[in-house]
């Protein structure tokens, strides 16, 4: 009894620091979606801490209505739609062909894993893009991280791990090497094709490095340089290209933190469609790592 009760201490304890922890994470994200509903009499009179007296859509109305959002919003909707397909396509194609006995196969092995310590530097990589003609295009946000040697490493490690007896059967069968790619290993694969594909979802909608850049005009601007705007602009409505008369019916503190929540919305909405597959695919896959 005596080792029970030190036992359920202990984990009281520990319940105890892991809530107080989740609860430092939690409250500022509920305070800024909070924030950003308030109603702007409410605001200014300060009736608000976890929960306003007063709600209202006004500033998700202003930010959605002018055109600097719709720019962002489209150039990243262009830049997600087009590279989390192209990376999972090329990382997974790459994985399987270093998951089997190809000749090179250790030089290719190395010289993917020399990028993960090495890279070439942020002037060789403008001048490389700016060589490509890629300069204020989507595709100098797209190209650059379409590949990444840690994705790689971690599906050719899930590859390895299914039966070979299955493809051996298959090529018994008659099946080529990319009809044995796409029948049979992709659909024992979806728990891990679904963990990179959120990786890569999340780091294509949270471009901002690349777009900074690589983009000279405003309007194909990302959304993460549009939100770093409207936080650090003194005068909110240049950034959101919008009336200052209308602008001024809502704090600009408010209009900040709304922004902040439609640019992370997405992400939030598409994460529990994929959560059951994350740990499965992350475990899976670095089993054999």
């Amino acid at each position: 009894m005596g080792m029970k009760a030190k036992e359920n201490i202990y984990q009281s304890i520990l319940w105890l620091i892991l809530i107080i922890i989740a609860g430092t994470m939690i409250l500022p994200f509920l305070y800024v979606v909070v924030l950003s509903f308030t109603d702007s009499t409410a605001y200014v009179a300060g009736e608000f801490m976890l929960w306003p007296k007063k709600w209202s859509l006004a500033a998700y109305k202003l930010i959605l209505s002018g055109t600097g959002f719709l720019n962002s919003l489209k150039s990243t909707i262009f830049i997600t739609a087009v590279g989390v397909p192209l990376s999972v396509f090329l990382n997974a194609g790459l994985a399987y062909m270093l998951s089997k006995p190809i000749p090179g196969r250790s030089f290719i092995n190395k010289y993917v894993m020399i990028t993960m310590l090495f890279t070439a530097g942020m002037v060789p990589n403008f001048m490389n893009i700016n060589s490509l003609g890629l300069i204020d295009n989507y595709f100098a946000c797209i190209l650059p991280a379409a590949c990444g040697a840690w994705s790689i490493m971690v599906m050719r490690s899930f590859f390895q791990s299914l039966p070979i007896e299955l493809e051996e059967a298959a090529k018994i069968d008659g099946c080529g090497q990319l009809r044995i790619f796409g029948t049979i290993v992709v659909p024992l694969s979806k728990a891990m094709l679904a963990t990179m594909t959120l990786f890569s979802f999340v780091s294509y909608w949270n471009t901002y490095f690349n777009s900074i850049m690589y983009m000279t005009s405003t309007a194909k601007a990302s959304l993460q340089v549009y939100v770093q705007k409207v936080v650090l602009s003194s005068n909110i409505s240049d950034v959101l290209d919008v009336q200052s008369t209308v602008q001024n019916a809502v704090p600009q503190e408010v209009m900040r933190m709304a922004a902040v929540v439609v640019v992370v919305l997405p992400v939030l909405i598409i994460y529990p469609f994929l959560q059951k597959y994350f740990e499965t695919g992350m475990m899976v896959g670095a089993v054999k790592g």
